[in-house]
């Protein structure tokens, strides 16, 4: 092991809610709860009444698990009644559910890749992805982060395979940046490409009524990749496609058929958190309005703008030593913010990832502020 290997070791560090939503405690080390600015709840709703009491009555009426796959014994009316719902919102024919994102990702690229396949993904899309990739035994190219340019000279020089497939993300939940994912769209289109896009991050922000980037869009999408585990505050994920597509992964994907269905309480969560988002359009771009402020404020400080408009704000530190003890400093002063290290970021890009939430009190962006040292 070298010098360097130690600093990079990570370590589990478990977390109690706090009285407030947006609060967390060190479970071992105690001290007072932190103000969170780390974790992917973007709209508070992981502790709203709603999601507790439609949680709630699952586990009473249905118990904990589902108790088998969806082709055994596992379907329940609350699977069959988000699957509608969220294909009625996005505009989609099909969904279907995953217990994991990570999961959902793998059977997306498995569904639209194979060994005679040429990927072309962005260089900074989500580990789950490249394990699909990998699963798929796909060739692997990989195009600079949100060059469409690039992306188009490399589709070019494709010739004679099958149809490419293109794989990137709405919302880079590392850097805070989307794509011109219209754009992208048309550019697959040209070049007979089919696009997988993962909306984990943008769903619940992003678009109209926080619907994400690809809904409505004049060019199609054959996958779309989304969560239940951030802005919806439960758990689990699905893919959402046309009729054929959904048919085609109901009837092939390994990892839809042969997996315990979603857990009837975390159902039961995103079907509440669904509602809200409904009735609420505008949560997401209150969030971007606030996030527009945070940035400004930032720079004004003397720090680089995080890039991006959601949730999102890295702020770039470059090595990985000066990043923890930025960290440290936050928590010293009761704001938590993660170093984000190599290998999840690229080697001399340490950054602390800030996180803003809806429900964060008045008066956090002046904490955060006052807290960090000179950049």
């Amino acid at each position: 092991m070298t010098q360097a290997e130690p600093a990079r070791r990570r370590r589990l560090r478990t977390w109690c809610p706090g009285a407030e939503s947006w609060q967390l405690r060190h479970a071992a080390e105690g001290g007072e709860p932190l103000l969170d600015l780390a974790s992917n709840d973007y709209l508070g709703l992981s502790r709203h009444p709603d999601l507790i009491q439609a949680a709630t009555a699952a586990l009473r009426t249905e118990g904990v698990g589902s108790g088998g796959s969806r082709l055994v014994t596992g379907s329940r009316p609350g699977h069959d009644d988000l699957e509608q719902a969220l294909a009625d919102w996005l505009g989609r024919d099909r969904v279907l559910l995953f217990p994991s994102g990570f999961q959902a990702n793998i059977a997306a690229v498995g569904a639209l890749a194979n060994r005679r396949s040429t990927v072309l993904a962005d260089r900074l899309i989500h580990h789950s992805l490249l394990v699909g990739v990998q699963a798929s035994g796909a060739r692997l190219q990989r195009f600079a982060h949100n060059d469409l340019a690039d992306l188009e000279r490399r589709l070019i020089n494709l010739s004679g395979d099958e149809a490419p497939l293109v794989i990137s993300e709405s919302l880079f939940s590392m850097e805070g940046t989307s794509p011109d994912v219209e754009a992208l769209a048309r550019l697959c289109s040209q070049h007979g490409a089919r696009l997988l896009i993962d909306e984990a991050h943008a769903l619940g922000v992003l678009g109209i009524g926080g619907r994400g980037l690809c809904h409505a869009m004049g060019q199609p999408v054959d996958l779309i990749s989304g969560t239940f585990g951030k802005a919806f505050g439960s758990g689990g994920a699905f893919l959402a496609g046309d009729a054929a597509m959904g048919e085609r992964l109901l009837q092939t994907s390994g990892a839809f058929r042969y997996t315990t269905a979603l857990a009837p309480p975390l159902v039961a969560g995103a079907r509440a958190a669904l509602d809200l988002l409904q009735r609420h359009p505008n949560w997401g771009q209150e969030l971007l309005q606030r996030s527009r402020r945070w940035r400004d404020a930032l720079q004004q400080a003397g720090w680089c703008r995080p890039r991006g408009d959601g949730p999102v704000l890295p702020l770039l530190i470059g090595d990985d030593a000066s990043t923890l003890q930025h960290q440290e400093q936050l928590e010293a002063q009761g704001l938590l913010s993660i170093a984000i290290r190599p290998p999840t970021v690229p080697e001399g890009t340490a950054r602390l990832r800030l996180v803003l939430r809806r429900d964060l009190p008045q008066g956090s962006l002046e904490r955060l502020l006052a807290a960090l040292p000179s950049p």
